[in-house]
């Protein structure tokens, strides 16, 4: 029982890792589409006073290099969150599962 105990303590410093880790990936999640939407609004406000017409603005903006590296990145920065979310989803799960075979080798004694 002792080992499924240290088993569970270091899940949950696994835990606790993964949760500090999920605030700073949601900080730059955060950052990402803001960097991204305050860009293409400005890139839009640009094409339109240029006289693109509104209905393919939003196709050539989208096709620049930089608007489309902006949304890359905030692409790759909400995938991380989401991993480190389903890494978070998957300690809990293990956490748990070890906890019942704690609790049946205790009604077994």
């Amino acid at each position: 029982m002792q080992d499924l105990q240290n088993e569970l303590r270091k899940y949950r410093d696994k835990l606790d890792i993964a949760i500090k880790e999920l605030k700073i990936r949601g900080q730059n999640k955060a950052k990402c589409e803001c960097e991204y939407r305050i860009e293409l609004a400005k890139e839009m406000l640009i094409q339109r006073s240029e006289g693109v017409p509104v209905t393919i603005i939003s196709d050539i903006v989208r096709g620049k290099k930089e608007i489309a590296t902006l949304k890359m990145q905030r692409d790759i920065a909400e995938t991380l969150y989401e991993s480190c979310l389903q890494a978070i989803y998957s300690t809990k799960l293990q956490m748990q599962l070890i906890q019942s075979q704690i609790e049946a080798e205790r009604k077994g004694e």
